[in-house]
């Protein structure tokens, strides 16, 4: 079974003009995923991964691994939740891990680092857990404070990707069953305005720019056989601005890692910029 479309794969290797190939993968536990993860990037040759999820303190991440494939590697981690994390070929500079206004001991859920010029975050935006619970008081508040931190350290005119599982399903087109979810966790009318507001920072949801189409998801429930019916979400995203816009050249979910025997229930988001 293979991870990454062969056409696109092919493409790649007789010379595609691709000057920078992101990814954005929630691995749900790189120590449970490590192999299918590091046979992921063998085969999809990201030049920048962002990962969520990773679950594993600094110290137990997989970098020696990275490593050996070519890629140096700025972490966040927490044992057991969270922790996010860049993989690079080139040279990772100007690392910040966290949000502006973070609590004291915040959970590992923000890191950003500049890759070659480009500002890339990895964001791992919390669950929410019930509409109403202080757990969503708290998802809307983190996505409040991304976009502070958008505002206080970066700036739209600059090549920026912010890539990561945002836990919001962005439309209608981004939920296979609208009117069962309209209102509940993930397509709720204030994670929707709080997306929003992280957006009109001055980014761009590139995988719909170029798939205006329903139908395409992300994650999947490991039960009922979601991933089987197509029955799921699109969560993950890669916002740019407009500068790195108008560079990228395509954009695509790959499905591929979800097929397999004890997979993350998210599937990876790549972006191709020229």
């Amino acid at each position: 079974m293979r991870a990454v479309p062969q056409g696109l794969a092919r493409s790649r290797r007789e010379g595609y003009p691709l000057a920078v190939r992101i990814a954005s993968f929630n691995v749900n536990s790189i120590r449970a995923r490590e192999q299918a993860v590091l046979d992921w990037v063998r085969g999809a040759q990201p030049d920048i991964l962002c990962l969520q999820e990773t679950k594993v303190e600094d110290d137990d991440f997989p970098t020696d691994e990275f490593l050996r494939l070519g890629y140096a590697v700025a972490m966040a981690g927490q044992p057991a939740y969270n922790g996010v994390a860049i993989a690079a070929r080139g040279k990772i500079q100007d690392v910040c891990v966290g949000l502006v206004g973070d609590p004291p001991n915040a959970d590992r859920r923000c890191i950003a680092a500049t890759v070659d010029g480009l500002r890339v975050f990895s964001v791992y935006v919390p669950n929410g857990k019930s509409v109403g619970s202080p757990s969503f008081v708290e998802k809307l508040a983190f996505l409040e404070r991304l976009r502070r931190t958008l505002d206080e350290r970066e700036s739209p005119d600059r090549e920026l990707v912010v890539c990561g599982d945002f836990n919001v399903a962005a439309d209608e087109r981004d939920v296979y069953d609208p009117e069962a979810y309209r209102g509940q966790l993930h397509f709720h009318p204030d994670e929707h305005r709080a997306l929003r507001g992280v957006l009109d920072f001055g980014l761009v949801d590139v995988f719909r720019h170029f798939h205006p189409e329903a139908g395409a998801f992300s994650w999947w429930d490991y039960r009922a056989l979601a991933f089987a019916k197509n029955q799921g979400l699109r969560i993950d995203y890669a916002f740019v601005t407009r500068p790195l816009l108008s560079r990228c050249t395509g954009a695509f979910i790959d499905v591929g890692p979800r097929r397999l025997e004890k997979p993350s229930d998210h599937a990876p988001v790549v972006v191709d910029v020229a």
